[in-house]
């Protein structure tokens, strides 16, 4: 009986320190890692930011180029056809989109839809305004007769585009 209370006066306080030295090894390493994974998450937040807001800039810039206005100032020339500035126009949007069709990969679904429907739309706008124009028509015709639809929107697709980008940079900010 005698050697059991031996053992057990050299067994339970072995077994206290034992328990003891693993839970604090084993908060320790916990620790560490969240510590770790705290730094991988803000390394990659300095590395993807970035990226992001690299994305956001090129789609409000591929916006302003489709939007009307600035369209019309970079494609139209004085002895375009209605026909040919319509033909120029979509192929220029089209080009703009799929030059920036990967943006889409560091965006929000939310801003990818509401960019690629303001151009949706301007290709409409665009298109009913070319249903309208007679096969002589002028380009500036065309020009004239776009303008006008856009002035009877409130607010011009790409623009809406724009603002609802902006605002969710800020968010992001």
């Amino acid at each position: 009986m005698e050697a059991l209370a031996d053992i057990l006066k050299i067994t339970i306080p072995a077994l206290i320190v034992f328990l003891t030295a693993y839970f604090l090894i084993r908060s320790m390493l916990r620790n560490d890692q969240d510590k770790r994974r705290q730094e991988l998450i803000l390394q990659n937040s300095r590395t993807v930011t970035p990226i992001k807001l690299q994305a956001y800039e090129r789609i409000v810039m591929f916006l302003e180029r489709i939007s009307l206005e600035s369209l019309l100032l970079r494609v139209s020339t004085a002895d375009m056809t209605a026909s040919q500035l319509h033909s120029v126009m979509l192929s220029t949007i089209r080009s703009e989109f799929e030059h920036n069709l990967s943006q889409q990969i560091y965006m929000s679904q939310q801003a990818w839809e509401v960019a690629s429907n303001a151009r949706s739309n301007m290709i409409k706008i665009i298109n009913s305004a070319a249903e309208k124009m007679t096969p002589d028509s002028t380009g500036i015709a065309l020009s004239r007769q776009l303008l006008e639809k856009i002035m009877e929107l409130e607010k011009e697709p790409t623009h809406v585009a724009i603002d609802f980008i902006k605002a969710e940079v800020g968010r992001m900010i």
